[in-house]
């Protein structure tokens, strides 16, 4: 047995060694480091990092490995990063989109003569859209934007066509394209050798879908054939603009506005009878109603955060999302990822519960009359029948009872090695607390659809009035609540890898969402942790609002959870820099270091004296009395 693993190791050593030299050889860049680690690959500067392969290496593998090598060593070759960041767009839907359809011409470009880098391309691309489970999707809204743009790029550039699971999901999105699209697209292909033409065209290409705002420099036919829709949008990019565009003293001072109090909102259910309310108070006749043009936002207005309608939110149990055996599978998919980081997660897990334990010291009362019989005791009456027996009673005492809420950003940026490590983080957690006996709830975020949904819809056929608040269609994911068992919602977490769940983040709201769930508990101490990749982004609202308006609702609401001070907030940024927004907070640059830090900042507020939480909740419930 020990001979046959040293020639597995021995195989997968000369492996890497040879798929290393190769792409140094395609890329032409001898100095590349390469890197096998587990999780996704990409490249950044002069790294390569690739995903680590297995011993065994079958066949398959090999050929998806190879092919995310080629992918890697052609951008490297054939991509410039000045020429792409010239007309990045600067919505992260948008960015995906453009990311991807620059590395469809490298591939394309770069294997047009080499066959054997081909195949391995498209062995590459064969395997993730089988991962991906297109061939099971049956709406277009299922396939995430990027993903169809790629494919219909790679489509159009290469001539060949798509891997046959993406066929069915594919045509819906082709036949909904548009003549404006179609024309971008043809531009492409054209373009293919030229990278500074082929990005004027994937602008093109964004535009005519609504995704960017149409390039200064573009074509007037291309600028005037959206109409109405698209001298509305270049009129809310200006918008979007100078929202960013000011200075930070101007966005400290919009921000300075005092936000509407949380109580007021926390009594209505839905929180839609106060804002319709405000809006006819201002003299509106249905919510998010025409407000009078002015040259700036005033903050007394159009800045004020609302939502046009909320009838289509959701909030929902992640079983009622998909079905019975779907989230068996998912839970499956998950359970094989925990293997990879079971080791190091488990031990600070581990570390975390002594502390919690250690905390929780139980007294008891002996040598009673009555109560729980005395083990201990049992050899005395042994030795000496007439002694009677001893009992013991455990002391009543205040328990430090702690609910800890964790709210995981689910929006498309945290696909891929983001979101499944949070799912595996929040798996442990949970098991780590409950048996410490502190409950544990965790809730994801995201929205119905993108670029909308039916509250854009609702919208349009109002008229589309200006500033109508935040316009697409809320969903709130209950995946464990605090007083569940883990053993029940086990399952549940395994939902956060089905694809096409993830779609646009609106922060503030979720962020209140989570906070009043806490403030309903009879924990004394209630914790929030967020963990988030990103600024919050909704396209359908920030194109007809300022550009800071999502941003700015979320600054109002963290600053009103950490200044009533009954929720300790803390905040873990994924490649974002959360701190400031967040007054505790901490920002990771890789997914693979989340576990490490979770546990460390449970175990930093554990470990901090408990006599604070204990006079906010004496407060609390003075308050309530009075």
């Amino acid at each position: 047995m020990s001979g046959t693993n040293s020639k597995d190791n021995a195989r997968a050593e000369e492996f890497k060694r040879a798929t290393a030299g190769v792409l140094r050889a395609i890329a032409e860049q001898p100095d590349v480091q390469v890197a096998f680690q587990p999780g996704p690959s990409g490249v950044s500067g002069k790294r390569a990092r690739l995903p680590l392969p297995t011993r065994a290496l079958p066949p398959a593998e090999m050929a998806k490995l190879r092919g995310q090598s080629d992918a890697i060593a052609l951008r490297l070759r054939h991509h410039d990063d000045g020429v792409h960041a010239q007309r990045m767009p600067t919505r992260r839907e948008a960015k995906d989109a453009y990311d991807a359809m620059e590395q469809v011409r490298v591939e394309v470009v770069g294997s047009r003569f080499m066959d054997g880098v081909r195949g391995n391309l498209q062995a590459k691309l064969a395997e993730e859209c089988e991962s991906e489970g297109y061939d099971r999707m049956t709406r277009k809204d299922q396939l995430p934007i990027d993903k169809a743009l790629s494919l219909l790029a790679r489509e159009r550039i290469s001539g060949n066509a798509v891997p046959e699971s993406a066929r069915r999901v594919l045509d819906l999105w082709r036949d909904t394209l548009g003549e404006s699209a179609d024309r971008a697209l043809s531009e492409m292909t054209t373009a293919q050798n030229d990278q500074t033409a082929f990005a004027r065209a994937s602008r093109k290409l964004l535009a005519a879908l609504d995704l960017a705002e149409a390039e200064v420099d573009a074509e007037p036919d291309d600028n005037s054939e959206d109409g109405d829709d698209g001298g509305e949008q270049s009129g809310s990019q200006d918008n979007s603009q100078d929202g960013e565009g000011q200075s930070e003293s101007e966005q400290d001072s919009m921000l300075g506005a005092q936000p509407e109090e949380m109580e007021g909102e926390a009594a209505d259910d839905d929180g839609s009878e106060s804002e319709e309310d405000a809006a006819v108070a201002e003299g509106d006749d249905r919510p998010g109603g025409p407000q009078p043009r002015r040259e700036r936002p005033n903050p007394d207005s159009e800045a004020v955060y609302r939502a046009y309608t909320r009838q289509f939110d959701e909030e929902v149990d992640a079983e009622d999302l998909c079905d019975a055996d779907e989230l068996s599978r998912l839970r499956q998919q998950l359970d094989q990822q925990l293997q990879h980081m079971q080791g190091v997660i488990s031990k600070l897990a581990n570390r975390l519960q002594r502390r919690l334990l250690a905390q929780q010291t139980r007294s008891w009362e002996f040598d009673l009359d009555e109560g729980m019989l005395d083990a201990g005791r049992l050899a005395r009456v042994v030795t000496n029948p007439l002694l009677a027996l001893s009992f013991k009673r455990e002391l009543d005492m205040e328990f430090r009872d702690t609910v800890v809420s964790l709210l995981i950003d689910n929006s498309g940026s945290m696909r891929g090695r983001p979101i499944t490590v949070a799912a595996m983080c929040g798996d442990i957690l949970a098991r780590t607390l409950e048996r410490c006996a502190v409950k544990v709830e965790v809730l994801g975020f995201t929205t119905r659809a993108w670029k909308g949904g039916q509250s854009r819809e609702r919208w349009v056929q109002d008229g589309k009035p200006r500033n109508p608040g935040r316009l697409n269609d809320l969903r709130h994911i209950i995946y464990k609540a605090a007083d569940s068992p883990w053993r029940r919602a086990r399952k549940n977490l395994g939902l956060m890898l089905r694809e096409g769940l993830l779609k646009e983040n609106i922060d503030g709201e979720a962020l209140l969402w989570a906070y009043r769930r806490l403030l309903v508990r009879p924990e004394h101490r209630r914790i929030l942790m967020v963990i988030s990749d990103g600024a919050p982004v909704d396209d359908s609202t920030l194109s007809v609002n300022p550009g800071n308006y999502l941003e700015k609702h979320l600054r109002e609401v963290i600053r009103d959870i950490e200044h009533r001070n009954q929720v300790e907030l803390i905040a873990i940024g994924i490649g974002h820099d959360v701190t400031r927004y967040y007054r505790r907070a901490v920002t990771i640059v890789d997914a693979e270091e989340l576990g490490g830090t979770m546990m460390k900042k449970l175990t930093e507020l554990f470990d901090e004296d408990m006599e604070a939480a204990w006079a906010r909740a004496a407060g609390e419930r003075s308050a309530i009395v009075a």
